[in-house]
């Protein structure tokens, strides 16, 4: 999405392209936060989620939500969109061991039992 984002400032269809970003009723961001983010990253990830304020968006990641300020290169921004997302949600934080750990195992057993 950040890439898709980063192609829009290059052609400069940046609006066009946040736009259809924020018009769904559900934004999904699966792994959120797996690694650094740039300055323009950032900056395009603040916009989307201001614009899509009263929307509702789904956000799933590795890392606890304290854990995310490093991850950005600028401190203010960070601050900014992690509070957004902080305090305007309703978290749900599991325990244990990852299901794509938990799904490799099952079929690591089932070709094992082929054999």
């Amino acid at each position: 999405m950040l890439a898709e984002l980063a192609g829009g400032q290059a052609d400069r269809t940046w609006d066009k392209r946040i736009r259809q970003l924020i018009r769904p009723d559900l934004l999904i961001l699966d792994a959120f936060a797996m690694r650094q983010l740039s300055a323009s990253q950032t900056d395009d990830l603040y916009e989307l989620v201001s614009e899509r304020q009263g929307r509702s968006l789904i956000i799933t990641s590795n890392r606890a939500p304290s854990d995310r300020y490093p991850l950005f290169p600028i401190p203010v921004v960070a601050e900014s969109l992690l509070d957004r997302l902080i305090n305007a949600s309703h978290q749900v934080i599991t325990n244990g061991s990852q299901l794509s750990s938990a799904v490799r195992s099952a079929r690591a057993v089932k070709t094992a039992a082929k054999r």
